[in-house]
């Protein structure tokens, strides 16, 4: 036998970066942030429309996401952060004056200061063509508007 033989196998590692053979208590713990997810719903008033057909500009929805993007923050660090961008902000679907928006953020990275988060802004309700002028119907499924990925930052402190 040569002294190769007396070793374990090699084994690649996981998609983690650890050897697939540590215990548990040797596996690193994850972050208790990542997956965070906040959820907030909101009427969308008829003083936002900006188009023909009652339609809202996409800015509405990205102000949404700052909302939810700061109680991120207050649950994540106990502060409000700082807003540092957006990335891969796509408009999926028209929002209308009348609508309810699901907004969503959940946590998907967490660096030392910086925090990045995967949003979704769905219609879940809209109102309903013919019949009384208020008549309005849950979405089911509800309409995925506008999807996007934005970094915060806490700031130091000073």
């Amino acid at each position: 036998m040569t002294a190769d033989a007396d070793q374990p196998p090699h084994q690649p590692p996981d998609r983690t970066g650890e050897p697939p053979d540590r215990t548990a208590e040797q596996q690193p713990t994850a972050d208790p942030r990542l997956g965070l997810t906040v959820v907030h719903r909101c009427y969308v008033p008829y003083s936002h429309a900006h188009y023909a057909g009652n339609l809202v500009d996409g800015a509405y929805s990205l102000a949404r996401f700052g909302d939810v993007a700061t109680e991120v923050c207050i649950r994540t660090d106990g502060d409000e952060g700082l807003f540092a961008g957006y990335g891969e902000v796509r408009f999926l679907a028209p929002v209308r004056a009348g609508d309810v928006l699901e907004v969503r953020a959940e946590v998907i990275r967490v660096g030392r200061r910086s925090r990045e988060l995967a949003f979704e802004a769905r219609v879940v309700c809209r109102g309903r063509e013919g019949g009384a002028a208020s008549a309005a119907e849950v979405l089911d499924p509800p309409i995925i508007a506008t999807t996007a990925r934005g970094t915060v930052v806490i700031p130091l402190d000073t």
